[in-house]
């Protein structure tokens, strides 16, 4: 199992909203800051990690132990690279979710990890549940747009994590907005949900995405836009710098364990 790393699952209670490619970018934005970083894709039913990272390739290390790919300072792992044709349906029980979720953790070979980004599929089921129940999280992230549909679900994960015990570290809101050339923003999908919902659960609005195509190509080329500048390269770095300083926090938090001779 992987040591000492802080582990954080980026989740959604619906699909579409751009969870992966929150997953992705928040943990290209970490190494960014000098961490080292693991991302594991465990949406089993729709792996995207392989595609908005451009790829990669597993091999095993003398100790058949799986070596991941490295690209712009992460270690990343899908069960994407293990299919025949990336167009393959996974159709799979809860146990063999289980199992493979394991292996991900168990066989490979991951060295040193400081943050450890899971994406999550969509949803309250197995695997959260699994998760959950397999190890230590130090807290999740909730990714929503900002219109009700998004949100009804959203409020249904968050209730999901309250039973499990794991902490909400905040919600990042995508697709908050179509920035417009005369400066102002359409609120193609509503305006304020996100804020809205975390005031609702006490927690922090860690960002606000806008819709930006620049987001979608940097995905569909396997560069996300987290490895760049600008203003949306911009939000990611503050995102991690936000969600370090929240870890960092709950572990000062943590009361100090005492060994009586």
């Amino acid at each position: 199992m992987i040591s000492g790393a802080q582990i954080v699952p980026v989740i959604s209670g619906k699909g579409g909203v751009g969870k992966s490619t929150v997953a992705v970018n928040l943990a290209v934005a970490l190494a960014r800051t000098g961490a080292k970083v693991g991302l594991i894709d465990s949406d089993f039913y729709g792996p995207s990690i392989p595609t908005l990272l451009g790829g990669g390739q597993v091999i095993p290390d003398h100790e058949e132990k799986l070596i991941p790919p490295a690209k712009y300072g992460i270690k990343y792992i899908s069960l994407g690279f293990f299919l025949q044709h990336p167009d393959d349906a996974v159709i799979w029980r809860g146990p063999m979710f289980n199992k493979a979720l394991h292996q991900m953790f168990e066989d490979v070979s991951w060295g040193a990890v400081d943050y450890m980004i899971i994406d999550m599929p969509p949803g309250t089921g197995d695997a959260q549940l699994s998760l959950s129940q397999m190890v230590k999280l130090a807290g999740a992230v909730v990714v929503t747009t900002p219109q009700e549909v998004a949100l009804a679900d959203v409020r249904k994960s968050i209730n999901m994590l309250k039973k499990v015990n794991v902490d909400v570290l905040g919600i990042v809101e995508n697709m908050s907005g179509l920035p417009m050339p005369d400066g102002s923003v359409m609120p193609i999908f509503g305006s304020g949900g996100g804020e809205k919902t975390a005031r609702e659960f006490g927690v922090p609005l860690l960002a606000q995405l806008p819709i930006d195509p620049a987001i979608r190509e940097g995905g569909d080329a396997g560069t996300p836009i987290a490895t760049g500048e600008g203003k949306i390269a911009s939000v990611f770095n503050d995102l991690a710098r936000k969600v370090i300083s929240i870890l960092d926090e709950k572990r000062r938090a943590q009361p100090e364990l005492k060994i009586v001779n």
